[in-house]
């Protein structure tokens, strides 16, 4: 059974961190994308028994991790991932800085599809990148890609590479076969590099289904996937995730980056976790995914019932609400009203980029559902 874990006091980066990310150690935190729940009893037991020994030296990765992800791609996802292409990254952020290592030189444009990811906009600033940014388009709350706009963007700043969210944080779209289609034919005709982050890929509702960019693909476009077990599985300070690069020209050109910085191998306990993960984690999963949806259920009734003019963006993927409040507070208000008012803290909109993204928070479902009734009850009480 799915277990909430008190974290305040544990070192824990969103709950302990409040004060040096806010400035106040007692707002309830609702913001990074980190679960509040005790990770599956197998991953717990693979790492006990890994302790037993009484050894923490170096680790020989079996092939037994390598079989477990591909075997979870094909079963979940239905795209089969060859050995041979996977590579190890730290992290998906560390991962699309990487790429864009690879894939472009200082000065390139990179764009992305804002209110997006805000790492991604610092991935490219913090290479030496030119941002470009393609807003995303809202209609009936939902979001959807300008792809005309997308286009022209790339043709006007001789764009290099795209950073690809899918599914997309922080507006919840699980994008269609069909969409995907279209932004590859557009990348492919500009000769654009496609590194696509899909490290929320597991976390789907209401009977969508995340395509893999690379099932749409072909094996030698110029495309790297990032993925990981850590969103999925609660398990990210264990520092391991997956790069898969089906071309062999872009593998060469990673593992002789990667040999410059000397980063091909993680730690143990990662690969010990995630390979747990992923043959036995399912089950946990099922639930995680019953809990997030239970609890953006009830802050969609809540806020229709109590605060209608609340725009809450349909929770296709990711355990990440998207909430506008513009018609109550403006973003000059909203994140003193959320903290001062109410002891709440959010990612905040303005943080995500694009031109109305400004009176938006993104809240963290992952989460007790006392947590998220706190939440509502001290915004529509502060409101009403």
């Amino acid at each position: 059974m799915l277990k909430y874990v008190e974290r305040k006091g544990t070192d824990c980066f969103k709950w302990d961190g409040l004060r040096e990310m806010f400035g106040a150690d007692d707002l309830l935190p609702l913001w990074v994308a980190d679960m509040d729940f005790r990770v599956d009893e197998n991953i717990l037991d693979a790492m006990r028994r890994y302790i037993d020994t009484g050894v923490a030296g170096y680790y020989k990765v079996p092939d037994s991790y390598y079989d477990a992800f591909i075997n979870w791609e094909k079963t979940e996802h239905g795209y089969e991932v060859n050995r041979e292409w996977i590579r190890f990254t730290p992290g998906v952020v560390s991962g699309f800085n990487m790429a864009l290592q690879v894939l472009t030189e200082p000065g390139d444009a990179v764009i992305i599809c804002t209110p997006v990811y805000y790492p991604f906009t610092n991935a490219i600033n913090n290479n030496g990148r030119v941002l470009v940014t393609s807003e995303l388009q809202r209609t009936d709350g939902r979001y959807y890609i300008d792809f005309e706009d997308f286009e022209q963007k790339i043709i006007d700043n001789n764009v290099k590479a795209f950073i690809f969210c899918s599914p997309h944080n922080p507006v919840s779209r699980v994008w269609s076969e069909g969409e995907i289609r279209r932004l590859l034919a557009i990348c492919w005709r500009h000769e654009v590099a496609v590194i696509s982050d899909e490290i929320h890929h597991d976390l789907l509702f209401s009977g969508y289904t995340h395509v893999p960019t690379l099932s749409v693909a072909g094996e030698g476009d110029r495309v790297i996937m990032l993925t990981a077990a850590s969103k999925t599985f609660n398990i990210a300070g264990l520092q391991n995730s997956f790069a898969v690069i089906p071309d062999s020209g872009l593998r060469e050109k990673w593992d002789a980056f990667v040999e410059g910085i000397r980063m091909s191998h993680g730690n143990a306990m990662g690969y010990i976790a995630a390979e747990a993960a992923y043959t036995y984690g399912k089950p946990w999963l099922e639930e995680v995914r019953d809990v997030i949806a239970g609890n953006f259920e009830y802050i969609k009734e809540t806020f229709a019932e109590k605060l209608p003019g609340v725009i809450l963006t349909p929770l296709e993927g990711t355990y990440l609400a998207w909430a506008d409040f513009g018609t109550y507070l403006s973003e000059d208000e909203l994140q003193k009203f959320m903290q001062d008012r109410c002891g709440l803290a959010f990612d905040y909109g303005s943080w995500f980029g694009g031109d109305r993204s400004g009176t938006c928070i993104r809240i963290n479902l992952a989460t007790s559902r006392e947590n998220i009734e706190k939440m509502t009850d001290r915004i529509t009480k502060a409101l009403l």
